[in-house]
This record gives C-alpha cells, structure tokens and sequence, in this order.
C-alpha cells in the first residue's frame, strides 16, 4: 500500500493484485505498466515479474494498519475484475473494504461488464456500501460509452467515471446514476493530445446534471508545466463522503491476526 498518493483525487493505494492485460485504446500507454516492468527481473523487488497479472494476499489485510481514515484507490496497479482472478479473490477483497468501513473505497475498472454482474450476485451486499465507490474508464466512444450503462446497471449506491485518458469528443452521454465524474489527458512519453472543448463539453453535462466534476490534468510530456487549470481555474469538485466510525487499535489488531491466520491456512491446504 503506498501512503500519501502522488494521485490527485485520492489520499492512498491498496493493490492485493499486481499486473493487467491490454484490452483498449485507453492501454496503450498503462503508467503501471511502464513502472512495473522497469524493475521485471529484480530479484525480490515487488515487480520482479514485471506486470504479469499475480495475486498478492499478504497485502490483503493493510486497510486495517493505517491509523487513520483514508480515500483508497483500489488496484492501482491492476484491475480487480480482470478475466483471470477468480470471483472468491475478488470478493475476499470486497469483504476486507466492507470490514475496513472507516475509509473510502475508489474501485475502478475497465472490465465493466463483470462488475456488473458481480455486483448483481457475489458483490450485491457491498453495492449498497456507501463508501465503497465503484468506477470504470472511459476513453472514447467505442470503448468507454458503453462502460457507463454497464456501471449505471450495476444497481450500485455510489458509481463514478473516470474519463482518462480522454482520447477523442465523447458527445452528449447519459449521466443519470452517475455520481461523480474525473476527466484528465494522457501523460509521459508519446502522450496523445487532449482538446480543450472536449473537456469543456463534459463539464457543462456535469454541471447540468448535477454531477461533481474533477478535472486532474492536461498530460502532455511535462504534465506539470501543462498543469491542472480548465479555463483558468481548478476543478476539484467530490461527491459527498460516508464513512463509518474508526475501530480501535485493538480491534483492528485481532482483524488483521484473524484474517493473515486464515489466509496461511488456505495457503498451506
């Protein structure tokens, strides 16, 4: 888990998966994937396999370390929903989100269509989590429009988009169901171009519909130079926050010894 994100819409990361596959145009230059296989080949480093998808339970249990309460992005560095990790992972993760309640859960994803029907059978008692966010991306209209019914199918209390890399004009779209909206460019080496009235264009739906609007970057090469202004000003508009009250340090103690016991008996059968 990585404290203090340099991710501008969240406060942490929690990643018990590590690795992902390609699946559309908003992949082609996957910022984990660059980090990732920088360190494929170093022994003992967490990326030694680079980013070939793998499980990693013993990070199952760091929501219950943390001291205090945080906004987590979930899987930063994978997708939870990926074709290839098996339904009782994912759920054994969704449990530890629905027993940490004291923070905020950012869940997102580009496999849409299984959080879908996950959420509709598996998942149905932690759609209705107020404080498990659920999201997909959204790059284009091809790809990323027909994410946004899948979410909006899912029946989920609170769902959110986050539309990067923004790689065309995704027109007028349908925002009912949806409670917040990120929009940000692509960035690093061979970034493709955002335009300005694209982004414009997804702020005034925002706006119309009442929806809480973040805008996270231009991108670019120097994304930092190019900055996080939209029409001289920042977006950085949030959704309302629930969250339940903070168990003790004791408590979250016999979680955690619980949990890793379980997890070894599993490993060892």
């Amino acid at each position: 888990m990585s404290d203090g994100s340099k991710i501008e819409w969240t406060d942490a990361t929690w990643n018990p998966m590590r690795g992902c596959t390609k699946i559309s145009p908003g992949c082609k230059h996957c910022y984990a994937e660059t980090f990732a296989e920088r360190f494929r080949g170093v022994p003992g480093h967490p990326y030694e396999q680079g980013f070939d998808l793998r499980l990693v339970p013993e990070k199952m249990t760091e929501p219950l370390k943390w001291s205090k309460p945080k906004m987590v992005f979930v899987n930063s560095m994978s997708d939870l929903f990926h074709e290839d990790v098996p339904d009782d992972y994912i759920a054994a993760v969704v449990d530890m989100m629905c027993m940490a309640n004291w923070h905020v859960y950012q869940v997102l994803t580009k496999r849409s269509e299984r959080l879908r029907d996950l959420l509709h059978t598996k998942l149905q008692g932690a759609a209705q989590q107020p404080h498990i966010w659920w999201g997909t991306s959204v790059e284009n209209r091809r790809h990323g429009l027909p994410r946004i019914d899948h979410l909006r199918r899912a029946g989920a209390a609170m769902t959110f988009l986050s539309i990067e890399p923004l790689l065309e004009d995704i027109g007028t779209f349908d925002l009912s169901g949806i409670d917040w909206v990120i929009v940000g460019g692509e960035s690093g080496a061979g970034a493709r171009p955002m335009r300005p009235d694209w982004v414009v264009n997804i702020r005034e739906q925002c706006s119309a519909a009442g929806v809480p609007f973040f805008f996270k970057q231009w991108g670019g090469v120097r994304k930092k130079l190019a900055g996080r202004e939209l029409e001289g000003r920042t977006y950085d508009e949030f959704p309302e926050i629930s969250r339940h009250a903070m168990a003790d340090t004791v408590t979250r103690k016999t979680l955690r010894s619980k949990i890793e016991h379980e997890l070894l008996e599993v490993a060892s059968a």
